[in-house]
């Protein structure tokens, strides 16, 4: 009943949002990724600072139940990857940004940490779903798109992460 609830919550904010329509933003692999600049936990974030680094850019709610089970598998990928120009970027979705501090109080951030309480980025990127990310090379242009989490992904992005480190 629960898991119900939280893909109607979710269902009820992309139709306000306006993320039920289709986009013009649709990504495609091997192009840009589209340029932003968000408050983040220290200070403003933009996609441009982080160029000639590989950026994970991740998409997360704090009623997102998988997004409890990335924040975990996020800090290990930042800790081990960080080193090679490794950076993720998760993007806080939540109206309240109350609601996002509780989370990060229970399940720590050791990666930057941005807020868009209206929504403007999962239109840019095109997300669906949550937890959803992107895989951004060292140029900004897309390398991967990924929707959800669990066991199995996360093998599949860590083979993305760890390809795109040794590709310099």
């Amino acid at each position: 009943m629960k898991y119900f609830k939280s893909i109607l919550a979710l269902s009820a904010i992309m139709a306000l949002s306006g993320m039920m329509c289709s986009s013009a933003y649709a990504l495609e692999t091997g192009k840009p990724a589209p340029e932003f600049s968000t408050p983040g936990s220290n200070g403003n974030i933009q996609l441009s600072d982080y160029k000639g680094k590989i950026v994970y850019l991740d998409f997360w709610a704090s009623w997102c139940g998988p997004c409890k089970q990335s924040f975990p598998w996020m800090n290990a990928m930042q800790s081990k990857y960080g080193p090679h120009g490794f950076q993720v970027v998760a993007v806080n979705l939540d109206t309240k940004a109350e609601d996002a501090s509780q989370f990060l109080k229970t399940v720590p951030a050791n990666f930057h940490i941005a807020y868009d309480a209206k929504g403007v980025l999962p239109r840019q990127y095109d997300i669906k779903g949550m937890p959803s990310s992107v895989l951004i090379d060292r140029d900004g242009k897309i390398l991967l798109q990924h929707a959800g989490f669990n066991e199995a992904s996360k093998a599949k992005i860590e083979q993305a992460i760890a390809a795109s480190i040794g590709n310099k």
